[in-house]
C-alpha cells in the first residue's frame, strides 16, 4: 500500500512539474493571416450555420423549392453587380464636385450597365425578374423603382414599373423574409449556396438574423 500511496505521489508532482514547466498561454498565440506580414491575436470568423434538413409536405412543395432555388441563384449576380456598382457610384460621386461632372458620370455608369445586361435580362421570366427585384432590395435596401428614380427620373421610373406591372412585376416589391415565407425560402437558398461557395457571399444591409429566421418558420410549420 505504500508502495502504492508512494507512485501516487511521484506522479501527482510530475504532473504539477509538468504543468509549470510548459505552461500554454493562448493569448501571446500569434497568426499570419493572408500574407500579411503583422501579426494578429485573434482570428475574426464567419458566422458558421448548422442547417436543418429539408423536409417538404409534399412532392409539390419540393418541386417549387427547387425551381425557387433554380431561378434564385439565376438572378443573384445581377442583384449582387447592382449593389457593387451602386456602391462605386455612390464613392465615385462623393468625390465630384461639379454637378455637371456627377450628373455625366451617373449617366455613363447607367449606360454601361444598361448595354451590359439589358440583353440578358430580357430573356429572365417573370418570376425570375420578381425575384430579381427583391433581391436588389436585399442588396442595396433600396427598391429598384426608386434606384431608377434616383439615376434617371421620376417619369422614367414611373414608366418603368408601368410596363413591368403588364407582366406582373412591381419594381417597387421589397424583400422581407421575417414576414414572406417565400423570401425566407429565397434567404435560406442564399445561406446554403454561401456556405457551399457556390455562389459569393454578400452581406445583406437589411436587419435581419437568418438563424433567427430559420427558428420562427420552422415553428410555425
Amino acid at each position: 500500500m505504500k508502495r502504492v500511496i508512494f507512485y501516487m505521489l511521484m506522479f501527482s508532482v510530475f504532473m504539477v512539474y509538468a504543468q509549470v514547466e510548459k505552461p500554454i498561454d493562448t493569448a501571446k498565440t500569434l497568426y499570419f493571416i493572408d500574407g500579411d506580414t503583422i501579426p494578429v491575436s485573434e482570428i475574426a470568423l464567419e458566422p458558421v450555420y448548422v442547417f436543418q434538413p429539408l423536409r417538404f409536405k409534399d412532392r409539390k412543395e419540393r418541386v417549387q423549392y427547387y425551381i425557387l432555388k433554380r431561378k434564385t441563384i439565376k438572378v443573384y449576380p445581377y442583384a449582387k453587380l447592382a449593389a457593387e456598382r451602386l456602391v462605386s457610384l455612390n464613392e465615385r460621386l462623393g468625390q465630384i464636385e461639379s454637378k455637371r461632372k456627377r450628373k455625366k458620370y451617373t449617366k455613363m455608369l447607367q449606360q454601361y450597365m444598361e448595354e451590359e445586361f439589358t440583353e440578358e435580362l430580357k430573356k429572365l421570366t417573370r418570376t425570375e425578374g420578381q425575384i430579381l427585384v427583391k433581391l436588389i432590395h436585399r442588396q442595396t435596401g433600396i427598391t429598384t423603382f426608386d434606384l431608377v428614380k434616383d439615376l434617371r427620373s421620376g417619369w422614367r421610373a414611373f414608366w418603368y414599373n408601368t410596363t413591368a406591372s403588364m407582366f406582373d412585376i412591381s419594381l417597387k416589391e421589397e424583400y422581407h423574409p421575417e414576414s414572406n415565407h417565400e423570401d425566407y425560402l429565397i434567404e435560406d437558398i442564399l445561406q446554403r449556396a454561401f456556405a457551399v461557395n457556390r455562389i459569393p457571399r454578400q452581406p445583406s444591409v437589411l436587419d435581419f438574423d437568418y438563424a433567427t429566421l430559420t427558428n420562427k418558420w420552422t415553428n410555425r410549420q
